[in-house]
């Protein structure tokens, strides 16, 4: 499913315009991609959390010129999905 095929199935199932609803998508990845970025991170009750992982400092192998290279400390971004999210996957007769 694509981001465009959410858009549609929210348009239908609230009767909201297509384009406000996709104004309001677009504006919900982008407070996440902004507040993740300044380091916030976000909790949606039910659904899961968008939280920043802390990488550490590590010696990785270049392996086509077989030398070693530092990567520094960073952060990545990771989605810890809720229980009850994990629990209607589980549930589900249409996965597999």
């Amino acid at each position: 499913m694509t981001k465009a095929d959410v858009i549609n199935e929210i348009a239908e199932k609230t009767g909201i315009d297509r384009l406000d609803v996709q104004a309001s998508v677009e504006a919900f990845f982008s407070v996440v991609k902004n507040s993740m970025a300044e380091g916030e991170n976000i909790y949606v009750r039910g659904f899961g959390s968008f939280v920043n992982k802390k990488r550490a400092k590590k010696i990785a192998r270049n392996i086509s010129q077989n030398t070693a290279m530092v990567i520094d400390e960073h952060y990545i971004p990771s989605f810890k999905p809720s229980k009850v999210f994990v629990e209607k996957i589980k549930t589900s007769d249409k996965i597999g």
